[in-house]
């Protein structure tokens, strides 16, 4: 029998009840006779309720002790799903992060995994207990806790899978696996069986909260089988068909990729975009206008640099829309009269839709099919950015909607 990564998210361990419904789905597991780790997050609404307390003592908390706050939430899970499943005649022991150790960084908030003790969770397992462990934190090498950032529990979840060498990783969420794009926005979106980390990877990055970031490139780094899958069916359905549902990113382009040319279209809503008019086309340029951007931690999206006419072109580039305000306020203090720009205007009404898809390394034409479905509707592409599996454009955020459900049609992704 395999060893088996549980991860739990905070509405599958909302409460009491549906603790012990978490508690039934891995005695079920184990009485199968595999060894599990869970890993579960903090009660829905816990975290956000620490941080509230936080900022009623101080405006701006201080990190390290925010940390110490904030890593109770898991805390409290661990104790509560070890009861319940002692409570139906299982042995469990759940572990803090610092207790396991799982070893981070000092980057109290944002912290990132370096090594994980194996020791005494493999001793604990060859007895027959069943080991849970916090998500969402570890401990730096002065012993302080640590926490890895909101959504930090997938991440923990993936690397104790790595570090233990488990079969698979199981991504339990309210959702029922990655769907070909948001179903709410388009309802003949579809469930795929299989991604591939490249694939996986693009759409968490482009917008899709599926699974955050950092624990999609764990996997990738480790090669870990991770299988997302939903929380809210029976608990006591039959493994079998639990165990192949959902989908599960895979590392092996199966035979079939020749035909899914898209696998799936990713949006984001939180995009602005700002451009600085009149720069001087001079080597150089780029650099002095996004390192004062990149030196006040804002992220840079998609970049674009005007063809020059008499030594003076436009640079436009796109940042998060909870990060304008700020962008704006740097460029204009410190870059515009520096560089010599005429003005900086800017845009908070845009949204980015992508097509992501293996097949496009074998397939021409995409980008001319994406390009002709939207001007069919009258949308208009304000900037483009490529990669290997994926195409991204810039529109205006009120097409946004009829952009995703017309690019899911024309590539045929609502047809099994």
């Amino acid at each position: 029998m395999a060893l088996i990564v549980h991860k739990y998210g905070g509405t599958s361990m909302g409460s009491t009840e549906r603790i012990k419904n978490v508690a039934k789905r891995v005695a079920k597991w184990h009485d199968a006779g595999h060894q599990i780790v869970v890993v579960p997050s903090a009660m829905s609404g816990e975290t956000n309720r620490l941080i509230g307390l936080a900022k009623e003592m101080m405006a701006q908390p201080d990190p390290r002790e925010l940390d110490m706050l904030a890593s109770t939430g898991e805390q409290v899970s661990v104790a509560l799903l070890s009861m319940a499943l002692q409570a139906i005649g299982k042995q469990a022991v759940s572990y803090a992060g610092w207790q396991v150790p799982i070893m981070t960084d000092s980057s109290y908030t944002k912290a990132r995994i370096s090594s994980i003790d194996d020791v005494k969770v493999r001793k604990d397992l060859d007895a027959g207990k069943i080991v849970i462990i916090t998500g969402f934190q570890g401990m730096d090498d002065a012993g302080n806790i640590t926490t890895l950032g909101r959504g930090g529990s997938d991440t923990s979840a993936v690397a104790v899978a790595a570090a233990l060498k488990a079969a698979e990783c199981l991504i339990y969420t309210d959702v029922d696996g990655v769907y070909t794009t948001d179903p709410r926005v388009v309802s003949e979106a579809r469930r795929l069986k299989t991604v591939t980390f490249e694939e996986m990877l693009e759409m968490a990055s482009l917008g899709s909260k599926v699974l955050q970031i950092r624990s999609v490139e764990f996997a990738g780094n480790y090669r870990m089988p991770t299988r997302v899958l939903s929380s809210l069916t029976d608990p006591l359905m039959p493994l079998e068909e639990e165990a192949n549902s959902g989908t599960l990113i895979s590392f092996e382009e199966d035979n079939n990729m020749e035909q899914a040319t898209i696998t799936g279209i990713a949006f984001n809503r939180d995009e602005a975009k700002i451009t600085v008019i009149g720069v001087p086309d001079k080597p150089g340029i780029a650099y002095q206008i996004l390192g004062p951007v990149a030196d006040a931690n804002i992220e840079v999206d998609m970049i674009i640099q005007n063809q020059s006419v008499e030594g003076k072109t436009d640079f436009t580039f796109t940042v998060p829309r909870g990060e304008y305000a700020k962008a704006m306020d740097v460029l204009n203090e410190k870059v515009k009269t520096h560089i010599g720009a005429a003005s900086i205007s800017g845009d908070t009404k845009v949204s980015k839709v992508s097509v992501v898809g293996v097949g496009m390394r074998s397939h021409v034409g995409i980008a001319s099919q994406m390009f002709r479905t939207l001007s069919e509707e009258g949308i208009n592409i304000q900037m483009i950015s490529t990669s290997e599996i994926k195409i991204s454009v810039l529109i205006d955020e009120k097409y946004m909607e009829l952009a995703v459900r017309v690019l899911h049609k024309a590539f045929g992704l609502d047809k099994n």
